[in-house]
């Protein structure tokens, strides 16, 4: 295969707690990069930001498309995402988009790389990057779901507060202090569980929720899959975790189950409780991988599964899956 040429890459919300992450990961996996291009809020333009040891100059998006993106990385919004995507694919710049602004647009994948990176063998020029939480849901299930065939699942999420953004870890960390300042929660997140994220809908269920459901549909392909998930926000910095209860079409092993998750790419098991060893977000944090552990059969229910998933929210439940998408559309001849 002939090696890539280097791009041209705008990350837009490049000074965010994802576009950072984002530009971090480039680095890390040495991706073909000939110049960044760094786009931020109109506050931020004509500021500088580092990366490899240069100083970078944030723009606004016009001048990202002027300057001739190759590819796009956006983590700026869902407004800025439907105002802004459109116009850079309309200049023929691949666009990866890490809003919830598209994902559930017909016309446009939604790509977890070791799940569906064939969707992306498509006329689009815009990708979906799902929601942290899938992301990490749909990577540990997706041998489980080929070989059992997912009827129902129950999950219950553990959220870090890194999933809000900075606004939520100051908050945090004031709040540790004994210090009065901005609020990005209706109530104090330390030492407490919120069990809100994102705004409640009519069904009772909060958007976060609701995304769980439909995204995991569409990146595995199958609308029978039902799905009922509790999202929570708690005090914690490393990742997101989620209590799982999947049931199956078929019955399954235990053994062939841990089997199936060792040949998983992008997960490992850690599953010997006995030695007080399962997933955690202290230990997960700034990793790229699903973590996945507590197997254990569900005692009042045939077919049924209990599991642990935990992963990096800005990693593998944005940045890196971001990139790894733009690494696919490589891979695949796309770009």
């Amino acid at each position: 295969m002939p090696t890539p040429p280097p791009y041209r890459v705008a990350v837009v919300g490049a000074s965010g707690l994802v576009g950072s992450t984002m530009l971090r990961v480039l680095e890390e996996r040495n991706f073909p990069v000939h110049s960044v291009i760094p786009v931020a809020s109109p506050a931020s333009v004509g500021k500088t930001l580092a990366w490899k040891g240069q100083d970078w100059t944030i723009v606004s998006p016009q001048a990202a498309i002027d300057r001739g993106a190759d590819l796009a990385l956006f983590s700026a919004g869902g407004s800025v995402s439907l105002e802004w995507a459109p116009r850079f694919t309309e200049a023929g710049i691949r666009v990866i988009d890490n809003s919830s602004a598209w994902r559930m647009d017909p016309s446009v994948p939604l790509v977890v790389p070791e799940v569906n990176a064939h969707a992306l063998q498509g006329p689009s020029l815009l990708v979906a990057n799902p929601n942290c939480s899938t992301i990490q849901l749909v990577v540990a299930l997706n041998l489980l779901h080929r070989e059992y065939r997912i009827q129902r699942m129950v999950v219950s999420t553990y959220q870090s507060v890194t999933g809000t953004g900075v606004k939520a870890v100051t908050q945090l960390m004031n709040e540790r202090a004994g210090i009065d300042g901005p609020m990005a929660y209706p109530h104090r997140i330390d030492l407490n569980c919120l069990p809100h994220i994102d705004v409640f809908l009519d069904n009772g269920y909060t958007k976060e929720e609701m995304k769980m459901t439909h995204e995991t549909r569409k990146i595995m392909g199958d609308e029978g899959i039902a799905l009922s998930a509790t999202t929570v926000r708690v005090p914690v910095m490393g990742g997101h975790s989620e209590a799982v209860n999947v049931e199956f079409e078929k019955d399954f092993d235990l053994d062939r189950v841990r089997e199936l998750l060792q040949q998983s790419p992008g997960v490992i098991l850690q599953d010997d409780p006995l030695h007080n060893l399962y997933p955690m977000p202290l230990h997960c944090q700034d990793r790229d991988e699903v973590f996945v552990g507590r197997l254990r059969r569900d005692f009042t229910r045939d077919k049924c599964l209990n599991m642990w998933v935990v992963a990096d929210n800005l990693r593998k439940g944005a940045a890196t899956n971001a990139v790894q998408i733009a690494e696919a559309l490589m891979d695949q001849g796309l770009m």
